[in-house]
């Protein structure tokens, strides 16, 4: 249930922004950014992307993660069943990524809530 949990927190992410509200302790992130996250994100087949919920998307990225890393989530666009088998993972460097991933999510749903 879990996996599905974070499965389906990626593609509501990925699709239409999360829930939740701002928070204090988020600032004001740049809602055009762009990168691997927001090119991945536009050209999903989500239908509630646009370009300002992906250049959202890719703000906070930018603040979680590393390049590496955001190349690595890209693929999650492409194969959603690989953040599975990567939260699934035994390795630790899968568990690092998973726990940063986390955090961008979560970063995400909070700052880019309706648009």
């Amino acid at each position: 249930m879990r996996t599905i949990s974070c499965v389906v927190a990626l593609a509501v992410v990925a699709g239409c922004g999360g829930g939740g509200s701002r928070s204090g302790s988020d600032y004001y992130v740049t809602r055009m950014a762009s990168g691997p996250i927001s090119k991945a994100c536009i050209a999903s087949d989500r239908t509630a992307r646009n370009p300002q919920l992906c250049g959202c998307i890719q703000a906070a990225a930018n603040e979680e993660l590393s390049n590496g890393d955001q190349r690595r989530a890209v693929k999650f666009y492409q194969d959603p069943h690989s953040a599975q088998e990567v939260r699934q993972s035994d390795r630790s460097s899968d568990r690092s990524f998973w726990e940063r991933y986390a955090k961008y999510v979560a970063r995400a749903e909070r700052l880019c809530t309706g648009l």
